[in-house]
C-alpha cells in the first residue's frame, strides 16, 4: 500500500527585530524608569522608618552582613575605591553590553531576555513607589554606617549624594533602596552568561558578577541584605510574567497593524496551481476509477495498454508466465 505523506504546515514568520527600533524602545523604558524613580520619593520619615525596620529584622535573624562589610570597605581604601567604581558604573556598562551581544549573536533569545529585564525593572519601580526605603548610608551615624562613596568621592566622578555625578545629586531618588535593582540586573546578566555564554570563563563571570555586586551594594552602605534578596525576587517574578507580557505585546502589535492597515505575516496558503494534498499522492487515478490504479473494465484485460501486470485491478488475475 503506498505511503501517505502529511502536508507541511509552515510556521508564520516572526517580525524581524531592528536595532533602530530596539534602541529607542530601551531608551524610552529606561527614561520612564528613571523619571518614575525620581518622582517616587515618598515621605523621608517613612523611608527612614522602613530602613530601620529592615535593619532590625536582619539583626533579629542575624543576617545583617552590612556592618562588617561596610567597616572593611571604610578601613581598606584598596577595597572601598574599586567597590565604589563597581557600584557607580558597571550596571551602566555590562547590562547594555549583554543586550547588544544577545541582539547580535543570540537573536532567537533576545526578545524574551529583553522582555524579562524590562518587566522586572517596572516591578522594581512599583517597589520604590510603595516602599520608599532609606539606605544604610543615610541613617543616623548612631547605626554605625559610613557612606563610602562620600568618603572616596575624590577618586571618582560622583559626589556625596549616591552615585550621581557631582552637582546632580538632586536629580536622583536616594530613598529607592528596596528592591536593589543593582543586584537584580546583575542576576539577569549572570543568568545570560551562564546559560548562553558558551565558555567556562563566561559561566564563571555569570557567578562572580551577581555575587560581587551583592557584596558591593552592602559594603558601600547603599543597600541592606534584604534589598538584595528583594532584587532577586523581583527578577523571579519578572521571569514568570515574561511569556504573558510577550503575548500582550503581540496582541498590541496585531491590533496596531490591523488599525493602520499593515499586513501581518501569516502562514502561506496553498496556491491555485498547487492543489489540495491527498492521501493517494503518488498513485494517480483516471476518470471513472474508484481506487488508485484500478482501471475500467472496458480495456478487457484490466490494464492500460503497455502497463505492467501490477497495474491491473486488484480483482484481475495476473497474466500466465
Amino acid at each position: 500500500m503506498p505511503q501517505t505523506e502529511a502536508p507541511r504546515i509552515e510556521a508564520a514568520p516572526r517580525t524581524r527585530l531592528r536595532w533602530w527600533t530596539e534602541l529607542p524602545l530601551i531608551l524610552l523604558v529606561y527614561g520612564c524608569y528613571s523619571a518614575g524613580r525620581l518622582l517616587a520619593r515618598g515621605d523621608i520619615s517613612g523611608a527612614i522608618d522602613h530602613g530601620t525596620t529592615i535593619l532590625r529584622i536582619e539583626q533579629f535573624l542575624r543576617i545583617n552582613a552590612e556592618h562588617p562589610l561596610n567597616r572593611l570597605f571604610t578601613r581598606e581604601a584598596w577595597l572601598g575605591v574599586p567597590a565604589d567604581f563597581w557600584y557607580a558604573s558597571l550596571h551602566y556598562l555590562i547590562t547594555p553590553a549583554l543586550l547588544v551581544w544577545l541582539f547580535r549573536s543570540r537573536t532567537a533569545l533576545y526578545r524574551s531576555a529583553r522582555t524579562w529585564l524590562m518587566t522586572s525593572t517596572f516591578i522594581g519601580l512599583i517597589g520604590f513607589t510603595l516602599l520608599p526605603t532609606c539606605p544604610p548610608r543615610l541613617l543616623s551615624p548612631d547605626y554605625g554606617f559610613v557612606d563610602t562613596m562620600a568618603q572616596y568621592s575624590s577618586y571618582g566622578w560622583w559626589g556625596g549624594e549616591a552615585s550621581a555625578p557631582r552637582g546632580l545629586g538632586g536629580m536622583t531618588n536616594q530613598y529607592a533602596a528596596m528592591p536593589s535593582l543593582h543586584v537584580g540586573w546583575a542576576l539577569w546578566c549572570g543568568v545570560m552568561l551562564w546559560r548562553h555564554g558558551g565558555t567556562r570563563t563566561a559561566k564563571a563571570a555569570g557567578i562572580i558578577y551577581p555575587l560581587f555586586t551583592t557584596i558591593v551594594v552592602m559594603g558601600t552602605a547603599n543597600h541592606y541584605f534584604l534589598d538584595a534578596v528583594a532584587g532577586a525576587a523581583v527578577m523571579g517574578v519578572g521571569l514568570l510574567l515574561t511569556p504573558l507580557m510577550m503575548r500582550f505585546a503581540d496582541r498590541i502589535r496585531t491590533a496596531l497593524a490591523t488599525r493602520w492597515g499593515t499586513r501581518v505575516p501569516a502562514a502561506p496558503a496553498a496556491s491555485a496551481g498547487t492543489g489540495t494534498p491527498i492521501v493517494s499522492a503518488g498513485c494517480q487515478t483516471s476518470p471513472g476509477e474508484r481506487f488508485p490504479r484500478q482501471r475500467d473494465a472496458r480495456l478487457g484485460s484490466g490494464a492500460e495498454p503497455g502497463a505492467s501486470p501490477t497495474d491491473a485491478g486488484e480483482g484481475t488475475p495476473a497474466a500466465a508466465r
